[in-house]
C-alpha cells in the first residue's frame, strides 16, 4: 500500500482499486478511455474533506485528466459544483465503494 498522504491518494492491494477493475469501471462510463487518469480516495475522509479535496484536486490537474474519486457514499454536494465548473461525471457503486469518474468533455475547447 503506498500513497500521498497530501492528496489521501491511496492504493490499496485487493479492494476495487486495482488499474484492471479502475479501467473496467471507466468503460463503463461516458468518460473517455484514452486519456491520463488519477485516483483520488476519499473513503476515509469525512466530509466535507472529500468534496474540497476533489475540487482542489481538479482545479490543479490538466484538463486532459479524467479523475477517480473513491467514496464510500455517491458525493451528491459535489455533482452540482462540478455541472457548475462545466465537468461531465458519472457515479457506480460496486462491492461498497462509490466510484466518481470526472472529466472535461472538450479540453481542446
Amino acid at each position: 500500500m503506498f500513497g500521498v498522504t497530501g492528496w489521501f491518494l491511496w492504493h490499496r492491494g485487493s479492494d476495487v482499486t486495482d488499474a484492471t477493475t479502475e479501467t473496467s469501471l471507466i468503460e463503463g462510463t461516458g468518460a473517455p478511455t484514452d486519456r491520463p487518469r488519477e485516483t483520488l480516495d476519499a473513503r476515509d475522509l469525512p466530509p466535507p474533506e472529500p468534496l474540497q479535496n476533489t475540487l482542489e484536486r481538479l482545479a490543479e490537474i490538466d484538463a486532459e485528466t479524467v479523475l477517480v474519486q473513491r467514496n464510500d457514499r455517491a458525493p451528491q454536494h459535489l455533482y452540482p459544483k462540478l455541472s457548475d465548473r462545466g465537468y461531465e461525471y458519472e457515479t457506480i457503486e460496486r462491492d461498497g465503494v462509490v466510484t466518481t469518474v470526472i472529466w472535461t468533455p472538450n479540453p481542446a475547447e
